[in-house]
C-alpha cells in the first residue's frame, strides 16, 4: 500500500471521525478508502452505462 497525504476539511474529518466512534469504521484510513473504493465503483459503472447506450457505425 501507498502513503498519501491530503488536506481536508475539519468538518469532513470530524464526520469521518464520528464515523469511527460508531463503529462504522475501524479508524479514518479505513473509511477514506472506503470512500475512495465508492467513488471508483460508481465511475466505472458510469463508464459502462455509456459504452453500452453508444450507437456504433455497422459496416
Amino acid at each position: 500500500m501507498e502513503r498519501v497525504t491530503l488536506r481536508i476539511p475539519k468538518q469532513q474529518i470530524d464526520e469521518v471521525e464520528q464515523m469511527v466512534e460508531t463503529g462504522e469504521f475501524p479508524n479514518r484510513s479505513e473509511a477514506i478508502r472506503s470512500a475512495v473504493r465508492d467513488m471508483l465503483n460508481e465511475q466505472d459503472g458510469e463508464h459502462e452505462e455509456r459504452s453500452r447506450n453508444r450507437n456504433w457505425a455497422k459496416v
